[in-house]
């Protein structure tokens, strides 16, 4: 099933701050839901373990998330795909923008694919789902960054 999720965040800090955070793994497993785990490998890779529930689908997803096209500190692309074994997968990218504005104004747009049990549930239980864990992760990050 895919998935695609638009949004704008606006956040009260200079860019380059929120670009430092957006690269901090410590800062990131604090405000990701469910994260158990989150492991910087490289400058540009990270290893995650996290829980999440939708509907009546408990699952411990883990994966691999890389950056590129990176362009500090205006944005940057994120892909990987996680395994939450019987549950499903996940895969796809999000790309990430910063622009100067009152602050800075986060804009990102999210491709993605689900299978397995996960997919089954369907796509207005999965996009809202979604939609909240992403209204989590920002309304953390925004605490984070101010």
């Amino acid at each position: 099933m895919a998935m695609v999720m638009d949004g704008e965040v606006q956040l009260p800090a200079p860019r380059e701050v929120v670009w430092a955070k957006l690269n901090d793994a410590e800062v990131l497993k604090a405000c990701i839901p469910g994260c158990e785990s989150l492991e910087k490998l490289s400058e540009t890779e990270f290893q995650a373990v996290a829980v999440v529930k939708i509907g009546p689908v408990k699952a411990k997803f883990k994966g691999k998330v890389r950056l590129s096209d990176l362009d500090p500190p205006n944005g940057y692309r994120i892909s990987g795909e996680g395994d939450g074994g019987v549950a499903g997968f996940a895969k796809g990218g999000a790309t990430v923008a910063l622009t100067p504005k009152d602050g800075t104004q986060l804009s990102y747009h999210v491709d993605a694919q689900i299978g397995g049990k996960l997919a089954q549930l369907g796509q207005r239980l999965v996009n809202g789902a979604a939609k909240n864990m992403a209204d989590q992760f920002f309304k953390n990050f925004v605490a984070a960054v101010s």
